[in-house]
């Protein structure tokens, strides 16, 4: 233990660079698969909500996809498209849809029907029924989603290691594979942690931004 600690600010001074870099990939890895999975859950979840079996079906299948191991998925996407980015990306989007839909739907489905009715009322059409009384009250709903994806999807980015491309889940198997140094695995696990945690916060503060009716009501 004295000569391999748990956690060496040595280690963090000589290995900023590295460890700026990795963070820095799993930043955008975690950013970009966050955001084609919310590309693709809300308009699909706005195209199936009126139609409860279609909806149960897109969902179903999203959860037959969430429930595959991640290695597994990793290691079946390799050989299609190659080791590296594209892999990881790809399986990344595909865990975070099920949350986004799942969230995105129930928002759009507790909307009181007679809301709809008195937007319809008062001349709103189909486009301004869903931008303006659709989504706004399924937006907390979608932020919650974005939370529980964004933060799922920081850890996951770390079993992109097996297919090359980790972020800093390329920092714990290096630090594996160097006589289990801990200072190294350490440090980017709490680099992880950061990472949601202040992922989270922003997300949490964007949401309560954009949703100020929310707090005038609680």
């Amino acid at each position: 233990m004295p000569g391999n600690p748990w956690f060496s600010w040595s280690w963090v001074a000589d290995n900023a660079d590295l460890l700026a870099t990795r963070t820095w990939q799993h930043l955008l890895l975690t950013l970009e698969a966050v955001a084609i999975a919310a590309t693709i859950a809300v308009p699909l979840a706005l195209l199936v909500v009126r139609r409860r079996r279609l909806a149960a079906s897109v969902v179903g299948v999203a959860a037959v996809l969430y429930t595959v191991p991640s290695l597994a998925l990793f290691a079946i996407l390799a050989p299609v498209l190659g080791i590296g980015r594209t892999p990881v990306l790809v399986g990344l989007v595909a865990y975070a849809l099920l949350v986004l839909l799942r969230q995105t739907l129930a928002g759009l489905q507790s909307v009181d029907p007679a809301v709809l009715d008195a937007a319809r009322g008062v001349g709103y059409g189909p486009v301004q029924v869903t931008a303006r009384v659709r989504l706004a009250a399924a937006l907390p709903a979608v932020v919650s989603g974005l939370r529980l994806a964004t933060v799922s999807t920081v850890a996951l980015v770390t079993v992109g290691v097996v297919v090359g491309y980790g972020g800093l889940g390329q920092l714990m198997f290096e630090g594996f594979r160097n006589n289990f140094h801990r200072a190294e695995i350490s440090a980017a696990a709490l680099a992880c942690l950061l990472l949601a945690f202040l992922l989270d916060v922003a997300l949490w503060a964007a949401g309560r931004a954009l949703t100020p009716w929310t707090r005038r009501t609680t």
